[in-house]
């Protein structure tokens, strides 16, 4: 996870001006002490506290890359304590994109319990990349089942979302995803495209020797379009485990 509540706020106090950063701190002091008021500054954090990359090295194309209002949202979220659960999905329906992936980002931190699990799993559905790679993080990982992970790993790659930002990922691949993503890398070659590069630690993990062993066959396949897919696609391993 990115950061704990303190980080935030230090992360927050470096990268907005010191008024949008005094708007954040009355608005959360206003949910403290009137948690219904959440409903109404929710929408304003982008506006009143900024959008810029949290990180002022990160990729402002970075799909996993936080904003200062998704950390924002976050500490609105965190100040209403134990009743976060009851606001999520009234917040979540009435959002845009931005409130939207600020609620899926902020799930790892709160006390709901599996509250946020629909969220997630609306998120996924959609073609918003933003919205998928926000929902796809710790909080989902810890809940979501073998074949939803699986689903969502592979749809991440359909929408070119980088499986290398997709945090609590690892303990969760199994031999069905490697081959799931093997079988894909395959289908692929023999269209004649190119794969994603970090399609392969995950293949890697739990390596599925039939499908692997398609893809080498391809090597040799006498359409030239589907060998140069094939080499191509076997050089991002290679290139990896060297």
């Amino acid at each position: 996870m990115i950061a704990t509540e303190e980080l935030l706020w230090e992360q927050v106090r470096t990268r907005a001006t010191p008024e949008q950063v005094s708007w954040l701190e009355d608005a959360v002091a206003s949910v403290l002490g009137e948690p219904e008021s959440i409903r109404r500054l929710f929408p304003a954090v982008g506006r009143r506290a900024g959008r810029a990359p949290l990180d002022p090295a990160a990729d402002p194309a970075d799909v996993h890359a936080w904003t200062v209002d998704d950390a924002g949202r976050t500490l609105l979220l965190l100040a209403l304590g134990d009743d976060a659960g009851a606001e999520l999905d009234e917040l979540y329906r009435h959002g845009d994109t931005a409130e939207r992936r600020g609620i899926l980002r902020a799930l790892p931190y709160l006390p709901v319990g599996d509250a946020g699990v629909a969220l997630v799993e609306d998120a996924v559905r959609t073609n918003e990349l933003g919205l998928i790679a926000a929902a796809l993080g710790p909080y989902a990982f810890a809940r979501l089942d073998d074949d939803a992970v699986a689903q969502a790993v592979l749809k991440c790659v359909f929408v070119g979302i980088p499986l290398g930002g997709l945090d609590g990922l690892g303990p969760r691949i199994t031999p069905h995803v490697s081959r799931m993503l093997a079988a894909f890398v395959h289908e692929r070659v023999a269209a004649g495209r190119t794969v994603p590069a970090d399609v392969w630690p995950v293949i890697d993990r739990f390596p599925p020797e039939d499908e692997l062993s398609e893809i080498q066959a391809e090597l040799d396949n006498p359409v030239a379009e589907r060998r140069e897919a094939a080499r191509a696609a076997l050089a991002l391993r290679n290139q990896r485990s060297t």
